[in-house]
């Protein structure tokens, strides 16, 4: 396997671990949203049955209690990413990356204690340090998790599996890792006291360089998200900007608050603020999800040949469904983008477009996934705070144009989208694997899985052998729509049989990384698959 190959198992399995921490997120967002909408003062006014202390008490409740998270985003990162990257062991491994960071903001503490380096607690407003779990560091944010929990990941793996023999035995395994952390986490804050500011410094500057760079700033990273899909790394696009300061620094109720999500997150609970942050465009990629795809998906079936069309109806619709109401875009996506690519950087670039058009119209709406957390989000809010129907308006006037662009592209480029495949071609979704199988005239499969549903019982069993086998299949994780795994041969792996046997939108085939594309119901597949594996949280 060649250097890019190792750079991008890397990167694969770091945008892995990342999911840990970054799904679960939005489930905290949402429940904010929950609490908002039950002490929301107009919302009380049109419903005034709501206004009562038990469900204004509880949403009261719900809305301060989860700010908290956002508050100690270096903790979560920290534990999430440490249980991500550990080979075995994950729940040990989470519980001494726990421990790890309160070694680290100590350490740290104690020698800008001795360095005199801490400033005055009561007003750390430009001083680049804040407090931590109630410890005064340097404000490194979510970067101290991260970093910290790549380094507690490489130190566990290498020493965990360590034994000691007689008196010294209680020493051993994860106990040891932990010991081995100890000077390296206290090395590190020693370190990074002297480093950070300098990095600081360097993601200051970017912030401002994408700030300077207004709407095509704005572009640049609306289209770069989604031409990420097909690597799966999309979301290492758009996660600094949420949780960093790349996306903005606010200051609410006296607490810094960084990132465009941890913003508006706070925003949105606090009545006193009419309007929130212009940073929330970083956070509202939700046009060509809801909008512009279902435009892409009526100019893929209106072209499509009259005899294929009822069949492409029956592909479309599903996918469009979950790419408005749920923001899964890759059963779209996939029926297009290895077909025919010019579509796909069109549709890059339109969705970094629509992004623009949000920031001129200085619309202040959340959009990052579907319909439904689009509703959640900013309706409750009111119209003034967020402006939530020009973002429709201009989702709609999307919609227009996506569809008139694709249906132009494809009648003048004669494009065989859904519908349109050539004759005895089968209508279906495609993947990255089918358009280079069909350039080469020639499917790279040497190996076909002879499974039964009625011999298994089991879609996780027909998945496993579909990849190749259990001893094929070295990891398996998911995101929010797709099974990742690292199998030891991939081309073992029958991606006819998953997509027609197993409801597969497509297969994303990288070296050794191979993505198995299920949309939402992803989990339940994962967990059926694990079962089949014998896999467990512990491995």
């Amino acid at each position: 396997m060649n250097k890019g190959s190792n750079i991008m198992d890397v990167m694969q399995r770091f945008s892995k671990a990342m999911f840990i921490p970054v799904l679960i997120l939005p489930i905290a967002g949402l429940l904010i949203a929950i609490g908002n909408i039950l002490t929301n003062a107009n919302l009380l006014a049109v419903f005034p049955f709501l206004d009562n202390p038990i469900t204004v008490g509880f949403g009261t409740i719900i809305s301060g209690s989860l700010v908290t998270i956002l508050q100690n985003l270096g903790l979560i990162f920290c534990v999430g990413i440490a249980v991500g990257l550990a080979d075995k062991k994950k729940g040990e491994a989470g519980f001494t990356a726990m421990l790890a960071f309160l070694v680290f903001i100590n350490a740290m503490n104690k020698f800008m204690t001795l360095k005199e380096m801490l400033a005055d607690p009561e007003n750390l407003r430009g001083t680049g340090q804040a407090m931590v779990l109630g410890v005064q560091v340097l404000d490194m944010g979510v970067f101290a998790g991260i970093l910290l929990g790549i380094i507690i990941a490489v130190i566990f793996n290498r020493f965990a599996d360590i034994e000691f023999n007689n008196a010294f035995n209680i020493y051993g395994g994860t106990r040891f890792a932990f010991i081995v952390l100890i000077p390296v986490v206290v090395i590190f804050a020693i370190l990074m006291t002297y480093i950070w500011p300098f990095f600081q410094q360097g993601i200051n500057s970017l912030g401002g360089w994408i700030q300077n760079a207004g709407n095509f700033g704005i572009f640049v990273y609306g289209a770069l998200e989604r031409l990420l899909i097909p690597t799966g790394l999309h979301h290492l696009v758009y996660t600094p900007f949420l949780y960093t300061s790349l996306g903005g620094t606010e200051i609410i109720n006296d607490v810094v608050y960084e990132g465009s999500r941890n913003i508006y997150y706070a925003e949105m609970v606090e009545p006193a603020i009419r309007q929130l942050s212009a940073s929330v465009i970083w956070d509202a990629r939700g046009i060509s999800k809801m909008f512009g795809l279902i435009g892409a998906c009526l100019a893929m079936y209106v072209t499509a040949d009259p005899d294929k069309k009822q069949k492409a109806r029956a592909i479309l619709i599903p996918a469009a469904f979950t790419s408005f109401i749920a923001g899964v875009t890759e059963p779209i996506e996939f029926s297009f983008m290895f077909i025919a690519p010019v579509l796909y950087v069109v549709h890059a670039a339109l969705s970094g477009l629509s992004m623009v058009v949000l920031n001129v119209f200085n619309v202040r709406s959340i959009g990052p996934n579907g319909f439904i957390d689009f509703l959640m989000m900013n309706v409750p809010l009111g119209i003034e705070k967020t402006g939530w129907p020009m973002y429709i308006l201009i989702g709609l006037v999307f919609f227009v144009i996506y569809f008139v662009i694709f249906r132009v592209l494809i009648q003048l480029m004669n494009l065989k989208t859904i519908g349109r495949e050539d004759e005895g071609a089968e209508t279906r979704l495609y993947s990255k694997k089918d358009y280079l199988d069909k350039k080469s005239g020639a499917y790279a499969s040497e190996y076909t899985a002879a499974t039964s549903e009625s011999n298994t019982g089991s879609i996780g069993m027909t998945v496993v052998d579909l990849l190749g086998g259990k001893e094929n299949i070295e990891s398996v994780t998911n995101c929010y729509s797709r099974l990742r795994t690292v199998l030891k041969n991939p081309d073992l792996v029958d991606q006819e049989a998953l997509k027609n046997e197993t409801q597969a939108s497509g297969v994303v085939v990288k070296d050794n990384n191979v993505q198995v594309v299920y949309g939402v119901q992803v989990g339940s597949i994962r967990k059926s698959v694990d079962q089949v594996l014998g896999f467990s949280s512990e491995e």
